[in-house]
Formats: structure tokens, sequence, C-alpha cells
């Protein structure tokens, strides 16, 4: 894990533009008829730190038949994750991150490729610590290092979206969200994809339980082989059986903490800040022997 490297590849001068435009349908006209695409795209306002998905948070109801809503967790990874965004490209659709703060400013330009995709991405703990063993302070400082890492590695504006650890809250931990206007995300259908097996599996997990629930918010870890391996044959199987992607946005962007950017600029140091990125090529030159 590289915490105080610069970042190897540097996100493109497209990227880096693409993370400040709105995406548009415009972009999706390459996709065909036999791409997920996106069916709708929904508009969340986390004041006071509503909850979604309904293992934990039996709240909010908001899909319809046969909508699914794809989720990552614990990236990113160089080969894993952008094997996924790859699969999730060719099928014009979107999905939300939930990155882990080491990995967000250990592969910054991994994270702002996630972006440039137009996906949305939230934050999961700096250190994927279980929260719900930990006292106040200390979920506290996990919450808002995991918030402040991933800003400074996606190098703009993020969503107030969160996600515990192995899916476990505390108290004090869901006071101190609701205070800070993030919102929390359990999941409706778990793929179990943690643990090691065929990726065929792993399609047939998740379908067998869309198909038995109707509709749900997917949790899958995008620093999985086999769910990186398994996706392009989900995606394929979901828009065979007539189910449709949405996307969740949120109404505004999290606003991280001052001290807590601080500290992770002690970790970052060397790494630069978005759009001051300089190719290899224009930094690192071979000379004529004399």
């Amino acid at each position: 894990m590289r915490m105080t490297l610069i970042s190897r590849a540097a996100a493109s001068a497209a990227a880096l533009a693409a993370l400040a435009a709105p995406h548009t349908a415009a972009a999706d006209a390459k996709c065909g008829p036999e791409a997920l695409g996106v069916a709708r795209t929904v508009e969340i306002d986390t004041t006071g730190g509503p909850g979604f998905g309904f293992e934990h948070y039996k709240a909010h109801d908001f899909l319809q038949p046969k909508e699914v809503i794809f989720t990552f967790d614990d990236g990113p990874l160089p080969s894993h994750t952008r094997t996924i965004l790859k699969a999730l490209a060719e099928h014009c659709t979107r999905a939300t991150f939930f990155p882990v703060g080491k990995l967000a400013v250990g592969y910054p330009e991994v994270l702002r490729e996630v972006a440039a995709g137009g996906h949305t991405i939230g934050a999961h703990t700096f250190n994927h610590i279980d929260l719900g063993k930990a006292g106040a302070d200390k979920a506290k400082d996990e919450i808002e290092r995991g918030f402040s890492a991933v800003a400074r590695g996606a190098g703009g504006g993020t969503a107030p979206f969160f996600r515990y650890p192995f899916l476990r809250d505390s108290k004090d931990s869901l006071a101190h969200l609701g205070g800070r206007n993030i919102a929390i995300f359990s999941t409706d259908i778990d793929s179990f994809d943690f643990k090691v097996q065929n990726p065929d599996n792993i399609v047939k997990t998740v379908m067998s339980k869309l198909e038995k629930r109707g509709k749900g918010m997917v949790l899958m870890h995008d620093i999985q082989p086999a769910t990186a391996k398994a996706l392009p044959g989900l995606l394929k199987e979901l828009k065979a059986k007539g189910y449709k992607v949405v996307h969740m946005r949120p109404k505004d962007q999290v606003k991280t903490l001052a001290e807590f950017d601080a500290l992770i600029e002690k970790d970052v140091k060397g790494l630069p800040a978005a759009g001051q990125e300089k190719p290899t090529s224009s930094v690192v030159k071979t000379i004529p022997s004399n």
C-alpha cells in the first residue's frame, strides 16, 4: 500500500476534465440496445443521515420492480477496479463506490478513473475497522479521515454516502453521521463475493436473490478478482432478464473537516492535487549518451 508515493500514472487530461463535467446521455450514444444503460438517476438528500438498504435500514423503499443498484466496497485496486470499470462502461451503466481511505490515497489515479466514469463515490472508513466495536472518538476519526482521504484521492467532490465495514454500526457513530448529514447504506442483496468462489457462483447468487426479492441494492467488492471476472456475465444476465439499473447521486457533496484534511496531507506528501499532474514522459526523459 503506497501511502507517501507520488501517483504513478496520474489521470489523463481527459479523465480529469470529466471529473468536473456532468455525465450526459450523449456520452452513452456508443452503447447499443444490448447494453443495460441507466434507466433512471435518483438524487439523495442526505440531510439528517437517512439510512438505505433493507438488510438494516427499512425506511426508504424507492426502487421499482426489476430495478437494481450496483455498489462496490473496499477499493480501489488497479487491476480489479479497472476491470470492473471496463465492464460497467461497456454497458454504459453506473455504480456507487465506497472506497477505503488508505487505498484512495494509495491509488488516486484509479479512484480518479472511477470519478471520470461518471460513478458516485462515497466512503468506507480509513482503515476498514469494525465501528461496531470502536469507541466514539475512534469511530469519528475513522469516518472523517476516510472522507478526507477519499476526497483527496478522487481529486474532486465526493458524496456524503457512507457504508459501515462489516455492515456493523453503533449508536455513537450513527449520531455523528446524522449530525454531519451523511447518508448510510446497508444492502438488499449481499453477493458474498468476498468468499473464495467461482465467478459463476457469484452470478448465480445475485440472480437468485434478485429473482426472489424482485429488486434491490447489490453489495459487491471491487478488490475481489472473482467479482471482476463475474461482472460481465452478471450484467449480461441482468439485461436478458429485463432488469434496469438505477444510479444514485447526492444532492450535495460531502464537506470534509479541515483538521482531518490536514492529517491526510501528511500521508500524501508528493502527491499532486487534481489538475496539477504531469505525465511521466514530461518529467523524466532519456538523454543521449556522450
